[in-house]
C-alpha cells in the first residue's frame, strides 16, 4: 500500500468522525430550540457513543490525544522513538481488547432485541457503527505502529518540545 493511499484512508476516517460531531450537534440543537424529535434522547446517547469511538479512531493515529510527555521531552530522538513504539503497542493492545468486548456487546444487544423507547427501533445498529469506529481505530494504530517501526519519516511530528528550564 502506498503512503498516499493510507493518508487518504486516515483523512476519510477523520471526516467520518467530524460528520458524527455535526449529527450530534444537530440533534441537540433541533431538540432544544425547535421541536422534540421522537427518541431524541436515545438517538443522542447512541450517536454520542458512535462519536466517541470514531473520535478514538481519529486521534489514535495522529497522536493528538492527551499525553504526558515529561520523560519523552527530556530524552534523545532514539529513546523518543522507542517510547512512541512502546506506547503505541500498549494502545493497540487496549483498543484490541475494547474492540473484542464491543463486538460482544453488539451481538448481545442484537440477541436481546433492545429497542428505542418511542419508535421501537433496534439499538444494535448504533452499537455496530460504534464498533466499526473501533475497528478503524485498530487499523490506524496498526498503520501507526508499522510506520513508527519501519518508516518513522512518514509520521508527522510537531516541532520538538523544549523542556522547561
Amino acid at each position: 500500500m502506498s503512503a498516499k493511499f493510507m493518508d487518504r484512508f486516515i483523512d476519510s476516517i477523520e471526516w467520518v468522525a467530524a460528520i458524527f460531531v455535526g449529527v450530534v450537534a444537530a440533534d441537540i440543537f433541533i431538540s432544544v430550540f425547535f421541536f422534540t424529535i421522537p427518541d431524541s434522547y436515545d438517538f443522542g446517547q447512541q450517536l454520542l457513543g458512535i462519536l466517541i469511538f470514531w473520535g478514538i479512531a481519529a486521534t489514535s493515529y495522529r497522536g493528538t490525544h492527551i499525553t504526558v510527555d515529561l520523560i519523552w521531552a527530556n530524552v534523545g530522538p532514539a529513546y523518543q522513538r522507542a517510547i512512541d513504539i512502546f506506547a503505541t503497542l500498549v494502545l493497540l493492545f487496549v483498543v484490541l481488547v475494547q474492540t473484542y468486548t464491543l463486538f460482544d456487546k453488539v451481538v448481545s444487544t442484537r440477541d436481546a432485541n433492545l429497542l428505542t423507547f418511542d419508535l421501537r427501533l433496534p439499538v444494535w445498529p448504533f452499537f455496530a457503527l460504534a464498533w466499526i469506529g473501533d475497528v478503524a481505530a485498530v487499523l490506524l494504530i496498526v498503520v501507526r505502529t508499522y510506520r513508527l517501526i519501519f518508516h518513522p519519516e512518514l509520521i508527522k511530528r510537531d516541532p520538538m518540545v523544549k523542556p522547561v528550564e
